[in-house]
């Protein structure tokens, strides 16, 4: 038997992938989605950058000009956002907030995570799902009585209302995906562990969280994430300009009554986007590896 025949006879011509070696189905099953897909996921960017450099009287003159392009780009707009309003200082709010706030929501859900899946008390399940049910509490409901203790704790307008409110939402969804990582880590080594002496602390600052630097990345991109794009208790916590991040500030202060600077929201859209783009770039594989031994089990 050939090595074509094997082949043939391995994959079948009508079965498995065989399908696929027809160019037109391949066209119809493979290549047509992946170029709708790449065009809705890649066209709200492209929108966005021919705004930013796109001069105002081409943006409603469509007579003379077309919409999806852009003739004699200008940069008038983007020096508008990063030198006349206080976007650079909602930037660096913006990191300095979520930064903070991924860190001390990632220390409470490695230690919330590794309780519920490794100590194997009583009622560990349980106390998982009602962590995870917590994260399903919109954030709509939750800034009313948020917004009292801010107010009380004298917290009103200040990065620290943010940063300890954050992680309201960030632990349960940070708990819940480390809990799914750390299971997928062999008890073998826990128990190997424990006779020869560790304690628990050792277990998890030497074994279990080298095993799971992956799964701490990627629950650190969510979190930071979501941190990031927040915007229902910045615009309710935060008054003054200077405190504002980047997705109330834009909207706020570059919105003005029926007023709609299109070019500087867009060019502040697309700069808001960069970092985290970056950041999944640089860990795109730990991302991966690590929602793969989050569901395997």
């Amino acid at each position: 038997m050939t090595v074509t025949e094997v082949r043939k006879h391995a994959v079948g011509d009508e079965g498995g992938m065989g399908y696929l070696q027809s160019v037109p189905r391949r066209v119809v099953t493979i290549y047509l989605p992946l170029l709708i897909f790449v065009i809705v996921l890649l066209f709200p960017f492209y929108w966005m950058a021919i705004t930013a450099v796109k001069p105002n009287e081409q943006m409603t003159n469509f007579n003379d000009y077309s919409p999806f392009w852009v003739v004699s780009p200008t940069l008038e707009h983007i020096k508008y956002l990063l030198f006349q309003t206080s976007y650079p200082g909602w930037l660096l709010n913006t990191v300095i907030i979520s930064t903070a706030a991924t860190f001390l929501s990632l220390l409470a859900s490695v230690f919330a995570a590794y309780a519920i899946e490794r100590l194997r008390f009583s009622g560990s399940r349980q106390v998982g799902l009602g962590i995870f049910l917590a994260y399903l509490v919109p954030p709509s409901i939750l800034f009313i009585p948020l917004s009292l203790m801010v107010f009380n704790l004298g917290l009103y307008d200040t990065s620290f209302a943010l940063i300890l409110t954050y992680p309201t939402f960030l632990v349960p969804f940070c708990t819940w995906l480390l809990m799914g990582y750390f299971r997928s880590i062999p008890f073998e080594l826990e128990e190997c562990a424990l006779i020869d002496g560790a304690s628990r602390w050792q277990i998890l600052t030497k074994i279990i969280l080298p095993l799971s630097v992956p799964g701490l990345i990627s629950a650190g991109i969510f979190a930071f994430t979501l941190s990031w794009n927040e915007f229902i208790y910045a615009l309710t916590f935060i008054q003054s300009s200077e405190n504002k991040t980047v997705p109330v500030g834009v909207l706020t202060e570059l919105v003005r009554s029926d007023v709609y600077e299109w070019g500087a929201l867009m060019a502040g859209a697309l700069i808001g986007s960069l970092p985290v783009v970056i950041l999944y770039s640089f860990f795109v594989e730990h991302y991966v590896s690590s929602m793969t031994g989050a569901v395997k089990e």
